[in-house]
């Protein structure tokens, strides 16, 4: 695999199955404050943002004043629920240990969060310590900026012209293009919807994938690819 010396790795909807019960928790919030959603709507729209900019989002299009008590609210029930209930992607761990290059993560989630879900899923040996998170970059730096990708490169010491990122929201390729990385899109966590993988193609990915356990094969065939050209 000579054409990559780094993969990203988002965490939450690729590496655990965490963006369904957000959207659980995130929809329930806004239909009692007079916003009614859907968890597959949730998911669909808002998968891979903040919840302070999904809260920020709605406020502009709807005209809706939201509390600012949401944003407490919401991250401590969305901790309770992925401390009982979060689990890995089925087949990640096989399919990450099958690549040899340099691996990361880059996530919108805080540092805290990250630690207990990987910890409780047994990932967290196979990313530390390059486990990051936007919030630890200062406010306003979360995706669909590139910030956090070009600092994980820069922590790992990588040319972005060398990175593939594995994201499973439109939010986290664009942030991932604007990075100048290449993306394969994710459409395997139970959030998923039916035009998941055009999406993720059409703002960027070069493809999608639904099982985790053909990231190995497709990280080959693009820098295969990049080898003939």
């Amino acid at each position: 695999m000579d054409g990559f010396d780094l993969i990203i790795f988002d965490c939450d909807g690729v590496l655990v199955d965490s963006e369904i019960i957000a959207a659980e928790v995130e929809s329930a919030l806004l239909t009692e404050a007079g916003y009614p959603i859907s968890v597959e709507e949730m998911g669909e729209r808002f998968a891979g943002m903040t919840w302070r900019n999904i809260l920020l989002q709605i406020e502009r299009e709807a005209s809706i004043p939201l509390s600012a008590s949401l944003l407490d609210k919401s991250e401590k029930m969305l901790d309770l629920r992925l401390a009982n209930d979060v689990q890995p992607i089925a087949g990640v761990e096989f399919a990450v240990s099958r690549l040899p290059m340099k691996r990361c993560i880059c996530s919108n989630s805080s540092s805290k969060r990250l630690d207990m879900m990987l910890s409780k899923v047994g990932l967290k040996p196979l990313f530390a310590p390059n486990i990051f998170s936007a919030k630890d970059l200062g406010p306003d730096r979360a995706k669909p900026k590139p910030d956090i990708f070009l600092h994980g490169a820069s922590q790992m010491g990588v040319s972005p012209d060398r990175v593939v990122v594995v994201e499973d929201s439109v939010h986290g390729v664009h942030a991932a293009r604007a990075a100048g990385m290449r993306v394969i899109g994710f459409t395997g966590a139970s959030h998923s919807y039916p035009a998941h993988a055009d999406k993720l193609t059409d703002a960027g990915a070069e493809t999608a994938i639904s099982r985790i356990n053909d990231l190995p094969g497709v990280v080959a065939a693009l820098a295969a690819w990049d080898n003939v050209l």
